[in-house]
């Protein structure tokens, strides 16, 4: 476990935030954009490294503050060049991010919570169970880990990290505060300077905060649908219960509308054989989406030990998609990256230290399957 020093973290502060902190501990407010830059910029943890800074300040840094991230546990590289770290946060719980090159785009998937409230019963995240929110630090940190990893330091036009997406372990906005100050960071030019349009946040579909979220900043969102009915969203993502489709949906319009610039909403789909693959499936979705300026990226569903679930044949995924293009939408196939290093979308587990007992009750219906006829039909929800 990550050991509390008691002192501030200044890794996790946004620009306001350590402007006002210099000036709780009577120093001027430009030292922030100082700092920022030896922090974001350079990578740099050592207020010694400093060198524009004076060395009594230095010495006041070292008593108060400090810049710690989290602790790397390990780190993966794919056949693929997909990259994978686990990491500790201060709970003692692991949470893990995963880096995906693509051509000139490089997206970062950075995790807000240790495990997930919620439980979408295709996801392995979710059958972790759920500790603890990350603080700001610990999301944006993984950034900062990332970033130097490449090399890229002094932060560059070219540099390897062009995206990032809040579609790691957790649900974003349940975590709102830490995850609206980490993205912040992300857009400040003291930051990482990635543009408003490359920092997107994906929710399940928590309606109030998306409202919310419209108030403070202007990231892209995206939609993790699965589903284009309540009956059978409610299956797979049990928070439709509480805010069914038509809620959801109009929050994303009232974001998306305030956003201006021609931006969309980004639909996510994972296709789950024989369970929302189907022709009829398609014609729901086109119905349920008519008028509704947005590009869909399908996600062929990606196996974990009894899940349940299995993924779609080429022919199927191929079939929705036509389904789909036919309509007149924008949709594409999200191809698999970083299985082998169990780091495909949601694939992902870290270690989490679960509060909520979802983890043990999974373990005994995982149990219970194998010893009775096998695994569970497709259709079922693990642990309900």
């Amino acid at each position: 476990m990550t050991a509390n020093t008691g002192k501030v973290n200044l890794l996790g502060l946004t620009q306001l935030q350590l402007e006002q902190f210099f000036e709780s501990i009577g120093e001027k407010r430009f030292r922030a954009g100082q700092v920022m830059k030896w922090i974001h910029h350079f990578g740099v943890d050592d207020f010694d490294a400093m060198s524009n800074i004076g060395k009594a300040l230095r010495e006041k840094l070292k008593a108060c503050a400090e810049i710690r991230g989290p602790e790397i546990v390990s780190q993966d590289i794919s056949s693929d060049g997909t990259r994978k770290w686990v990491v500790r946060v201060n709970s003692g719980s692991c949470v893990e991010t995963v880096y995906i090159p693509q051509g000139s785009r490089g997206t970062l998937c950075v995790s807000s919570q240790a495990g997930c409230a919620l439980d979408c019963s295709f996801c392995s995240t979710g059958k972790q169970g759920f500790n603890s929110d990350l603080t700001a630090a610990e999301i944006i940190g993984q950034v900062w880990i990332a970033n130097k990893s490449f090399g890229t330091v002094p932060a560059k036009i070219d540099r390897a990290i062009t995206n990032v997406v809040m579609m790691g372990m957790g649900e974003p906005l349940l975590n709102f505060d830490n995850v609206v100050a980490a993205m912040s960071l992300m857009m400040d030019d003291l930051g990482y300077g990635i543009s408003k349009r490359k920092v997107t946040l994906s929710t399940s579909g928590v309606a109030p905060m998306i409202d919310e979220l419209a108030k403070v900043i202007d990231v892209s969102l995206a939609l993790s649908l699965h589903a284009p009915n309540d009956e059978l969203r409610n299956q797979l993502v049990p928070i439709n219960k509480k805010y069914p489709l038509a809620v959801v949906l109009d929050a994303c319009k009232r974001y998306i509308s305030g956003l201006g610039e021609k931006r969309v909403l980004t639909v996510e789909y994972t296709l789950l054989k024989d369970v929302n693959d189907q022709p009829e499936h398609a014609a729901q979705m086109i119905a349920l989406l008519k008028d509704f300026p947005c590009k869909i990226n399908l996600i062929p569903f990606n196996p974990f030990p009894h899940s349940g679930y299995e993924r779609p044949s080429n022919n199927a995924i191929r079939r929705f998609q036509d389904l789909l293009h036919q309509a007149g939408h924008n949709v594409t196939t999200r191809t698999t990256r970083g299985e082998d290093i169990d780091a495909a979308c949601g694939q992902l587990v870290g270690q989490v230290m679960d509060r909520t007992r979802r983890s043990e009750r999974y373990i005994a219906v995982r149990q219970l399957a194998s010893e009775g006829e096998g695994e569970q039909p497709r259709s079922a929800v693990p642990g309900n």
